[in-house]
């Protein structure tokens, strides 16, 4: 075993002088032998213990009183169990705190507090006293953190530990056709799942119309090594997701099995990838099994008063896991999904054809749990709201992201987006709860991708918004004032208002209430650390060097549901005592699943020596700064991972390389293509001259900004993939909407077009036509041989135009019309009609 120190994780904690005083205080009064002095109760509940005990002897078991022992005590909690004469180890002893913590020092590591065996034995499922065991675990590691920060010269470390060393190639990976799953599970989410999950339903779209999408979308909830743990059975089987009826009425246990059964079918015929033997393989490592959790530390959470890390990832609570009664737990309601690797993703309002409306997502505390935060934040008179959120758009006005509030317009404080702008409403005896505090609208801090923002509010200060660790440079106008007008009846929602009338749509990772501000360091350094469940893989390369218990290691996580992060690999001995000198290592790629995955290699051209020149031992040598992201494939409890290398020490491995242009006789060469794709910036450009969209507008640039890199970089026909036109139709959405929208662009675009006649009429009698002929007439080229004819492409806006105008039997809503001519014109737009040249 070996401890290493991260950088950035060292945390030492200065107390207060106030605190140092007590402390020290305590100290002395033990010194002249015990006191029977009651000590203050800092637990809540239904079940309050009063301390009367010996005081006392050292600091540190006061530190272990407040943070552990005052937590824990209570019948419902650990109390009834382990305390005074009951079963040992008696770490809640009423009668003797001394003793108390003798015992605690039997059953927990405050170097790695979440490896204690306190810890582990809960999260196992031994007396959880919430629903889930694993948040259980968390608070009892928040608990303990606490008391370990509170040691003197205390820090938080990382213990990388060697896993079980296993060669690759045991895991199943997914065909990568659909037509397997095409007959064997998309007919079940297909009969069972569609109203919600089919094509303009609820996210993910696994019952698609088309197969591909569903296969796509279905895939990270598919376990092909243990059907049974499918995220498809277990929404089933434990949460009572949507079951079907057996005979008329609803079971959830047969529609489990029948879903499973369905996956067994799938996974049945398939086998192991086998690696090739050729490659030069580290060990293999599975993220969930044989992943170190990473998540130790460095982050400042002294006055955390509420937090939110959504690590249960299941059910339908959001559990408050920062240690403080009475937990503020939160419950999901209308469109919200978890997201792997920590996180909720909160949906708009879905309305299915023939279902019942499923509301727009939001999570929420009740009023009587929410008043904690009332009593601690008026308390100390400021706050330090800190969130990691990833908008889903930037066309949201007056979306609520965070609020504890009573309505849309009586709150205490609130965090808002509107279109590219953070904003801050908060009630004190000197500002309006409903004038928000706003970031610029020309800086366009808000951005559709993951973000860290901190809402600060002290008396020194008033509001301030840092958005990834920088300040915005937006001054409070309104001078600080107290919370003396806090309203305790009010509850803490996240993603829409109380009363569902500001809905916001996006993902949500962390949240948490400080009842301080944090300072521009902390706010850096919580920044710097960053969020979300991440762990070290540590791949075994002792068989291939001569360096005992050598290993590469990664900062890894689930990026989203559909993809992993690989960052920061470093090379390390955990035998203190060894020292590498002279190894070269050459071509390092990521392989998953018994092959070498497609993209995201980018350590294909390292070339660096693992020698003691660079090498420090207990921290390894750093091979490089770079970062990656690949495909999910069975998700993190199933794929399996392994590294390749070009060269590591005596082995190597000859990985052919395409010949340069011109190494090849012409005359073998197949013919060139007469025809060519356009550039990134050539379909931008295109895009903006056909629909007078310039392409400065704001939401066209942020949209292309965002998928740039996912455009055609060179004009060679044979390099186009399927990411490219979905870059593309991104693109001409954001374009189609922007002119549609704009009434005197629209107007000019599509001459006598009446858009505020329903979709049932407004395209009868020549009304088609006067969409799909300015369309043409500017989207579509003349006299091309190599593209349909102008009467194709016609007919087949056409019949776009008359499916979507049916609106699925029922009645269309009133901005149908505009809905339909926006897709219309985006599917011509970005058709190959743009993209060919």
């Amino acid at each position: 075993m070996k401890t290493l120190t991260l950088p950035g994780s060292n945390q030492l904690r200065s107390a207060a002088p106030i605190a140092l005083l007590i402390v020290f205080t305590l100290f002395l009064s033990a010194c002249g032998g015990e006191s029977t002095e009651a000590l203050p109760n800092t637990s809540s509940g239904s079940n309050t213990i009063s301390y009367s005990g010996p005081a006392p002897a050292t600091a540190d078991i006061q530190s272990f009183k407040l943070n552990v022992w005052d937590n824990l005590v209570q019948d419902n909690r650990c109390g009834s169990c382990h305390g005074a004469g009951g079963q040992s180890p008696t770490f809640v002893d009423q009668n003797n705190i001394n003793s108390a913590y003798a015992q605690a020092r039997t059953i927990v590591d405050l170097t790695a507090p979440s490896q204690s065996r306190m810890v582990t034995k809960v999260a196992d499922g031994h007396n959880c006293w919430t629903g889930s065991d694993v948040v259980c675990g968390n608070i009892l590691t928040t608990y303990i953190s606490k008391w370990a920060d509170g040691a003197e010269g205390s820090v938080k470390t990382v213990e990388l530990q060697a896993p079980v060393l296993k060669s690759p190639g045991s895991t199943i990976a997914f065909p990568e056709g659909s037509s397997a799953f095409g007959s064997t599970v998309y007919p079940v989410l297909r009969t069972y799942c569609s109203e919600c999950h089919g094509d303009g339903g609820q996210t993910p779209y696994v019952a698609s119309d088309n197969v591909d999408i569903a296969y796509q979308q279905s895939q990270s909830r598919i376990d092909l090594n243990s059907p049974e743990n499918s995220r498809f059975v277990v929404r089933l089987r434990r949460d009572f997701h949507n079951c079907w009826a057996n005979g008329g009425e609803t079971d959830c246990d047969w529609s489990a099995g029948m879903m499973q059964m369905a996956i067994e079918q799938f996974a049945e015929p398939l086998s192991p990838e086998p690696v090739d033997p050729a490659l030069v393989a580290s060990r293999a490592l599975v993220l969930d099994s044989d992943g170190l959790l990473a998540n130790s530390g460095g982050r400042f959470e002294d006055n955390i008063v509420a937090l939110y890390e959504f690590q249960s990832g299941q059910g339908q609570i959001a559990y408050d896991t920062s240690g403080v009664s009475t937990p503020l737990d939160l419950t999901l309601s209308g469109n919200v999904d978890w997201v792997l690797g920590w996180g909720i993703n909160i949906g708009p309002e879905v309305k299915p054809e023939s279902a019942p409306v499923i509301p727009a997502g939001k999570a929420q505390g009740s009023t009587a749990s929410s008043s904690k935060l009332h009593s601690l934040l008026t308390g100390s008179g400021e706050y330090a709201i800190e969130a990691w959120v990833a908008p889903g758009n930037i066309t949201q006005e007056d979306a609520r992201i965070i609020t504890y509030s009573g309505s849309s317009t009586a709150r205490n404080v609130t965090l808002s987006q509107t279109l590219q702008r953070y904003e801050v409403l908060h009630r004190s005896t000197t500002s309006d709860e409903n004038a928000p505090f706003a970031t610029q609208d020309g800086d366009q801090l808000l951005q559709a991708t993951l973000q860290h923002v901190v809402v600060n509010y002290s008396p020194g200060t008033g509001r301030q918004i840092y958005v990834n660790g920088e300040h915005s440079g937006d001054l409070d106008p309104d001078d600080p004032g107290l919370f003396s007008d806090w309203d305790d009846s009010f509850a803490l929602v996240l993603g829409n208002e109380t009363d569902g009338r500001s809905p916001w749509q996006g993902v949500i990772r962390m949240v948490a209430f400080h009842n301080r501000a944090l300072t521009s360091e902390q706010v850096k350094t919580n920044f710097d650390v960053g969020v979300g469940q991440k762990f070290y893989l540590l791949f075994g390369v002792s068989h291939l060097i001569d360096v005992p218990e050598s290993f590469i290691v990664f900062d890894v996580s689930v990026f989203d549901n559909y993809s992993y992060r690989f960052t920061e690999p470093f090379f390390i001995s955990l035998d203190e005592t060894a020292e590498p000198s002279g190894i070269p290592l050459e071509g390092m790629r990521l392989g998953i699943n018994g092959k070498e995955a497609t993209v995201g290699q980018a350590w294909a051209n390292l070339k660096v020596t693992l020698d003691s020149s660079s090498y420090e031992p207990g921290k390894g040598q750093p091979l490089s700064r770079q970062g990656t992201i690949i495909a999910l494939e069975n998700g993190p409890g199933s794929d399996e991972f392994f590294l390749t290398f070009d060269r590591l020490g005596s082995s190597t491995f000859s990985r052919s390389v395409p010949p340069l242009p011109g190494t090849v006789a012409p005359a073998i060469l197949p013919p060139s293509s007469h025809i060519g794709l356009k550039t990134f910036d050539e379909i931008n450009e295109s895009m903006a001259r056909m629909t007078g969209i310039p392409t400065t507008n704001a939401a066209v640039a942020n949209t292309f900004n965002t998928v740039k890199q996912q455009l055609p970089t060179v004009e060679n026909i044979e390099g186009f993939l399927s990411s490219h036109q979905m870059a593309i139709t991104q693109v001409a959405i954001q374009y189609c909407d922007a002119l549609v929208s704009n009434v005197q662009k629209r107007q000019n675009f599509f001459p006598g077009f009446d858009f505020s006649a329903p979709a049932a009429t407004a395209f009868d009698h020549g009304g088609k036509s006067q969409i799909t002929g300015p369309l043409l007439a500017t989207f579509v080229g003349d006299n091309l041989g190599s593209q349909p004819s102008t009467q194709v492409i016609e007919d087949a806006v056409g019949s776009l135009i008359d499916q979507l105008a049916l609106c699925g039997g029922s009645t269309c809503p009133n901005d149908r019309t505009e809905t339909i001519v926006k897709a219309s014109c985006a599917a011509v737009l970005g058709s190959a009609t743009t993209l060919v040249q």
